[in-house]
């Protein structure tokens, strides 16, 4: 009997525990934007948020998330949670996806947990103003690019919200892939900050070397009433009132003088002036003297200066003067009624509070409230967890599959922009040989034809291997014929053919040689079909 009630509690025990651990595993809130957002995220009705949100798909992907579909607006959307979340016990981890899929040069993608709506606040007038425990995310614009984590913390003793920035944040990725920012509250005060999944930035939220302002103000703060003296001296150094002027001090003698030991260069042209009008220059035949003015030839370098020690007039260059001693002024001494620097005398700071944790509001919703210049931010898979792990879990199963397939597709398009960088410099030194090939003088007769080819090759860099084998043709085909042209089999005759008969074999072979000329410009007609007609060669 006393064995089945020991059995029995056991099993109570492992169930609770089961219980408790599937219950913790759970996130606390979980946005996915599977469904249409419209009736359970409330847009801002204010008049300057005039930005429309839409129900998109990231590009390339089936996921869906919550879209700024415009450029240059502001924005601002809310979704209440069903529960207020405490931020005062164990660990919270905050956790959101967002793409820049247009880049991002000056807006935010950051979300504000907003306190409960009795601080004033109502979802449909959302704004700026709205009062918020910790804002959170990418922002960027001019010199500022950092990812925000601001907490918004009660003075105890004021009763007022203090902003307290985090310092040094980690920058915002430059691409324009699907990150996920991650925000982990332990209860020892530790804050970290993980950018797809990898830690960026540790902090205490109590430390003032971590936060600006720091959440626990200074013990001491200086007296406000405090004035300085109007007898304390902060001068360390005086000058020397016993000091006179030396009597051979010159105030005026200039820094600088003539070098009167100057020489001027033998050959030195003091008839020429250093420049000339360009002798090549011409008036354009457009030049109209009652519109235009005058027309005066540009000047140049007057070349004959380049072969003598100088032109024009000479003069002697400028030494620096030996007696040039500047401004007098009495030497520094001590100050003998020096004191120091003056600082107001310190007082208790009437804010000064003590604490062990924070004392955060609870989060109530959740918000996005933006201005950007750009359109196609993207937000997604927005999470609030108890735990880590469930953090990494989601990642792992919503980020990760994202962003490798948007990485592997980047990696293709610089491969292919360096490949086609490099094609195109091969394109170049392939145009350059062919046109060196067409100024080859055996091939003038098909130069025109050949220049075409070219032309019509680099208007079109598709067709360069076709170009070049047309070419190439070209080439072989006209070699060879001056190669094997008039190798013809011998014709024995016999001696009593006369010179009428010789004279007409003779005429028959003129006739051949035309006949393989003719063949030739066929030939190389037929290479070049399709190209136009003859244009001034290119420069290269």
């Amino acid at each position: 009997m006393e064995g089945r009630q020991i059995r029995a509690v056991l099993a109570f025990v492992v169930i609770c525990c089961v219980s408790f651990q599937i219950r913790a595993s759970d996130p606390i809130f979980y946005e996915s934007f599977d469904e249409s957002f419209e009736g359970r995220w409330i847009a801002s009705e204010k008049d300057d948020y005039k930005g429309l949100w839409e129900h998109s798909k990231s590009e390339g992907h089936d996921d869906y998330g919550l879209l700024v579909s415009e450029p240059a607006r502001k924005y601002a959307i809310v979704k209440e949670l069903g529960e207020a979340v405490s931020l005062k016990d164990g660990t919270i981890v905050l956790q959101y996806e967002v793409r820049l899929q247009n880049g991002l040069e000056c807006g935010g993608a950051y979300l504000k947990y907003l306190r409960p709506l009795d601080a004033g606040w109502k979802p449909t007038e959302f704004d700026n103003n709205a009062p918020y425990s910790i804002m959170f995310g990418p922002d960027k614009c001019g010199s500022t690019n950092k990812v925000h984590f601001i907490l918004q913390h009660k003075n105890p003793k004021t009763g007022k919200y203090v902003e307290h920035h985090l310092k040094y944040p980690p920058s915002v990725p430059s691409d324009k892939l699907s990150h996920v920012y991650t925000a982990i509250l332990k209860p020892d005060n530790e804050v970290r900050i993980l950018i797809d999944g990898e830690e960026k930035k540790k902090a205490n939220s109590l430390s003032a070397e971590d936060f600006e302002p720091p959440l626990i103000p200074a013990e001491t703060i200086p007296d406000p009433n405090d004035k300085k003296p109007e007898d304390w001296d902060e001068r360390e150094k005086i000058p020397d009132p016993a000091a006179v002027k030396p009597d051979d001090w010159d105030e005026d003698a200039p820094m600088e003088i003539e070098d009167e030991e100057a020489v001027k260069p033998d050959g030195w042209l003091d008839d020429e002036p250093e420049e000339i009008d360009d002798p090549e220059a011409s008036k354009p035949e457009d030049w109209d003297d009652e519109e235009d003015g005058e027309w005066e030839a540009p000047k140049i370098d007057n070349p004959k200066c380049e072969m003598g020690p100088g032109c024009g007039e000479w003069k002697r260059p400028m030494k620096r003067n030996p007696a040039y001693k500047g401004k007098w002024h009495a030497p520094l001494i001590d100050n003998p009624a020096y004191k120091g620097i003056w600082k107001p005398q310190q007082i208790p700071n009437p804010e000064y509070f003590e604490l062990d944790r924070p004392d955060f509001e609870h989060i109530a919703a959740i918000g996005i409230e933006i201005w950007t210049m750009q359109n196609g931010i993207l937000f997604d898979n927005i999470l609030i967890a108890s735990d880590e792990k469930v953090a990494e879990s989601y990642r792992d199963t919503t980020w990760k599959l994202k962003f490798e397939v948007e990485k592997e597709k980047q990696k293709a398009e610089e491969a292919a922009s360096s490949l086609s960088d490099g094609l195109s410099g091969l394109q170049k030194a392939v145009f350059d040989t062919l046109y060196k090939i067409g100024d080859l003088p055996f091939l003038s007769a098909y130069k025109a034809k050949i220049y075409d080819l070219i032309e019509k090759g680099e208007k079109q860099p598709n067709l360069t291997i076709g170009i070049l084998v047309s070419i190439v043709v070209v080439f072989l085909t006209v070699f060879f014929k001056i190669l094997f042209r008039g190798k013809k089999p011998a014709v024995n005759v016999t001696e009593t053919k006369n010179e009428v008969a010789a004279e007409t074999s003779d005429n028959q072979g003129s006739s051949a040689e035309k006949e393989d000329e003719k063949e030739d410009e066929n030939e190389a007609e037929a290479a070049a079909a399709a190209a136009p007609r003859r244009r001034p060669r290119r420069d290269t």
